[in-house]
């Protein structure tokens, strides 16, 4: 008994020493994307850190600010998840020019960065014909919210495949048709390889064999304090690949969507959302960051709706800023951080 014991914690003790810190890369070229809670996410996050990200893919995501702290508008006006109440989408119905002024103002007030940063950056969009949780009229707005800071020859909108809420891949995953878990459908669409060209390219073809890389699991908690009181997980993911080990790569964050965490579905999003084949021949870190389910937020999609802190869509937001020191570790920045007693100094 003694024996199988002492096995047990050794085991437990092989799995918790898989758990590390964040490793400093010497990371640059930062670009973010993300699927549904996870575009909302990333454009956010691209907006209101537009000094250091350069590009975002987005799918199935809206604008800026748009549920405006209010779940009822998340739920009703940016998507189609509301249970009790009528969806309320239609075309314009996100109140762009609105959008656009809140979003000036946080600049004004130093709460984002400069939204002339954003000139420079390029951006990718796709949404499906069949999207019925973010329909068209949603991207649309996003399309157009996007217009007024960046040029039209630096984004593309893909608005012709015939897709479910879901990440699309030429690979793995559903039928392109199908609404439901892991919300990764096989459509004959490398969504994940058209956006980093997009972003980054062209780009060296991907490794269709056996990747060459790592995945790290990391200690989200030395980024955000107690964060699963936060929608965040104690866990998140990194894929290095062997050509990244010594530094130097670019560096992508790929924004799982609501339902898409480790609790949820495991590894399938890591694995299979298409990212790290490309990240292999390409010297490209891959951060995932995860959340988990809070009381308030029981799919564990990321905080667009100020369902943990009101200043989500700002620079000081909870998750914001744990991202932002993920990705500041990872360019290798001096500036210390504790995580401690509910706070980060």
């Amino acid at each position: 008994m003694r024996i199988l014991l002492w096995c047990l914690l050794w085991l437990v003790g092989i799995a918790q020493a898989q758990v590390m810190s964040l490793p400093a890369l010497n990371a640059g070229q930062v670009s973010v994307s993300g699927l549904s809670s996870g575009a909302f996410m990333a454009v956010q996050f691209e907006v209101a850190f537009s000094r250091t990200v350069i590009g975002a893919g987005v799918i199935a995501g809206g604008p800026y600010f748009c549920a405006q702290g209010s779940v009822y508008a998340a739920t009703t006006t940016c998507t189609c998840t509301n249970e009790f109440f009528s969806c309320r989408v239609r075309p314009g119905g996100t109140r762009v020019a609105d959008l656009i002024s809140l979003t000036d103002w946080f600049a004004t007030s130093q709460s984002i960065d400069p939204t002339s940063a954003l000139a420079s950056h390029r951006v990718w969009m796709l949404s499906g014909t069949l999207d019925s949780v973010v329909p068209q009229a949603v991207m649309n707005d996003l399309l157009t919210y996007y217009r007024h800071y960046i040029d039209a020859n630096r984004i593309t909108y893909k608005r012709n495949l015939v897709a479910e809420h879901a990440m699309p891949t030429d690979s793995y995953g559903n039928s392109c048709a199908t609404l439901g878990s892991p919300y990764i459908n096989n459509c004959n669409d490398d969504a994940a390889g058209e956006l980093l060209n997009w972003i980054y390219g062209p780009l060296a073809p991907r490794n269709n064999g056996t990747l060459t890389g790592r995945f790290i699991a990391f200690d989200q908690s030395e980024f955000i304090a107690l964060p699963t009181w936060h929608g965040m997980a104690d866990t998140g993911y990194l894929y290095v690949p062997a050509s990244c080990e010594s530094g130097g790569c670019r560096l992508h964050v790929a924004f799982h969507g609501c339902q898409q965490n480790q609790d949820s579905i495991g590894t399938l999003f890591i694995r299979h959302a298409g990212y790290n084949a490309w990240a292999d021949t390409n010297r490209m870190l891959i951060l995932y960051p995860q959340t988990v389910a809070t009381f308030a937020n029981p799919n564990s999609c990321w905080d667009w709706w100020a369902y943990d802190d009101t200043r989500y869509a700002q620079k000081n937001g909870r998750q914001m800023a744990a991202v932002k020191r993920m990705v500041d570790r990872l360019a290798g920045s001096t500036i210390a951080l504790i995580c401690r007693r509910g706070r980060c100094t």
